[in-house]
């Protein structure tokens, strides 16, 4: 679920570029965030990113070898984004509706995939 807002001492309301949502695979990864809404996106992907995507299945896992981190809006500790990520030690975060329409393609990200926190850096 997104952090949505934050009131300054103004009391005007900005966007505060934070969700929560399930930790499903241990680590803290940072990269370039990378929305991809389907299979046939993935030649976007450079290494070091981190993908961000509705979910995934077993087409989407070469590009796991060379991403440093995923968020996805659905799934859980037994999905396929799970499994694979734990497959290659890489952090991972799901259950977060539509954040493939809140992250911006090239935003810097931190996933927690320990805690299922995902913010933006820059």
């Amino acid at each position: 679920m997104p952090i949505i807002s934050k009131q300054d001492q103004s009391g005007s309301t900005t966007p505060r570029r934070e969700w929560r949502g399930r930790a499903i695979s241990p680590g803290i990864g940072r990269g370039v965030a990378r929305v991809i809404k389907s299979v046939g996106e993935l030649g976007r992907v450079h290494p070091g990113d981190i993908l961000v995507a509705p979910a995934t299945d077993p087409a989407w896992t070469p590009v796991f070898a060379s991403i440093a981190g995923l968020v996805v809006e659905r799934g859980g500790v037994l999905s396929h984004s799970a499994v694979v990520a734990r497959e290659y030690h890489l952090p991972a975060v799901a259950g977060i509706p539509n954040i493939v329409n809140e992250i911006q393609d090239g935003d810097v990200i931190e996933v927690d995939g320990s805690g299922g926190g995902v913010r933006v850096l820059e």
